[in-house]
């Protein structure tokens, strides 16, 4: 058994099984049956849709791929009903099975390392698994799992690829680089800009726009539905996906500004809780985040408690959401007591429509 823990207090082994993503389809039965025709050594299943999870099958893509060595690269999805079975990857001559950016459950991996007597190779950076660790000596030797909770999946596995693919001795002593000089800077800035969403950083500048310009190619992170998958990821740019996320964010903004003209002042809590301004944003409900911020500065700036309010019909309740761009100011007071939750700068909750009319101030267009 081996197992790898990194944080930036300790190093240490560690052992622990995850909740299973799958994505068990009628093309990648078929790829599994075609594999095991063929007697492919290696599987790869990476996490979908995650950006590290894309990124990491296509460092694996690019070791194997160098190497001529034969591979199935797979996505798992959350969708349960599709999860993969261990079944399905029992197959000939399978030798060694990479899960990246995700872990199964502990009885997926013991079972499928028993079954098919290979290799089970794991990488993870979540720190939520910690709490599924079981003893280290249930494990048998030939499951490892790499959990680094200061280092996105993706930066991981392109370090173990890079250094599998460097111990690679060609005929004329030298080894190229895993991915190619002239892509080699482009992408790694891109992991370094996954990794501060992964690890909850949000410090590189601009990371908000990053992932809003990357998100759109979620869709595109099937390798089996996307044969360009690879190609396309290597040809990705962290700053026009900077870009093209800033102009979404400015688009949403210029439309959560238009609907700020008839603004009126909120009693919250029948004035307990102080005074905000407030706005309905029926038929807008995806801008309230945006519609919630603007009105805090304004209504700060009104001298009013700096606090948005967007108010709108949701499956026929009457919902508010609190906004706040104030660090000294706790939205959620409000909405924990009546019966919603969320956290100081945003949180919502549903009111009925006889208690919302008893917030609005008389003569309350502002």
């Amino acid at each position: 058994m081996k197992w790898w823990f990194r944080n930036q207090w300790r190093r240490r082994r560690v052992w622990f099984g995850r909740v299973s993503r799958g994505l068990r389809s009628d093309a990648a039965l078929e790829a599994i049956a075609k594999a095991s025709e063929d007697r492919v050594p290696n599987i790869v299943l990476y996490n979908y849709p995650s950006f590290s999870g894309a990124f990491s099958a296509l460092f694996a893509h690019l070791f194997h791929s160098h190497h001529n060595v034969p591979s199935l690269i797979l996505p798992f999805s959350s969708v349960p009903s599709l999860a993969f079975r261990v079944e399905d990857l029992c197959i000939e001559g399978l030798e060694t099975c990479y899960v990246l950016d995700f872990l199964p459950p502990k009885a997926f991996l013991f079972d499928l390392s028993s079954k098919s007597k290979c290799k089970v190779i794991c990488f993870d950076h979540r720190k939520s698994v910690l709490r599924h660790v079981p003893s280290a000596n249930d494990c048998p030797e030939d499951i490892m799992i790499n959990v680094n909770l200061e280092k996105s999946s993706s930066s991981a596995v392109y370090e173990y690829f890079a250094g599998k693919h460097a111990d690679v001795i060609t005929s004329h002593g030298k080894v190229a680089s895993l991915v190619d000089s002239k892509d080699k800077d482009r992408v790694e800035l891109i992991l370094k800009y996954i990794e501060d969403g992964d690890l909850r950083r949000w410090s590189l500048p601009g990371i908000k726009a990053f992932n809003i310009g990357l998100s759109e190619w979620r869709s595109n992170f099937n390798c089996l539905s996307n044969p360009y998958m690879f190609k396309q990821l290597l040809e990705l740019n962290a700053e026009d996906l900077i870009v093209k996320g800033n102009s979404y964010l400015s688009a949403r903004q210029n439309a959560a500004a238009k609907l700020l003209g008839k603004v009126f002042r909120v009693r919250l809590g029948r004035g307990f809780y102080g005074e905000c301004l407030g706005v309905r944003a029926d038929g807008n409900a995806s801008l309230s985040d945006e519609i919630g911020k603007l009105l805090s500065v304004k209504s700060a700036a009104s001298g009013l408690r700096p606090i948005g309010a967007v108010i709108f019909m949701q499956r026929n309740n009457l919902k508010m959401c609190l906004r706040s761009t104030d660090g000294a100011t706790n939205t959620s007071e409000v909405a924990k007591a009546y019966g919603g939750g969320g956290s100081p700068s945003s949180s919502s909750f549903i009111i009925r429509m006889d208690e919302y009319n008893h917030w609005i101030s008389i003569n309350s267009s502002y």
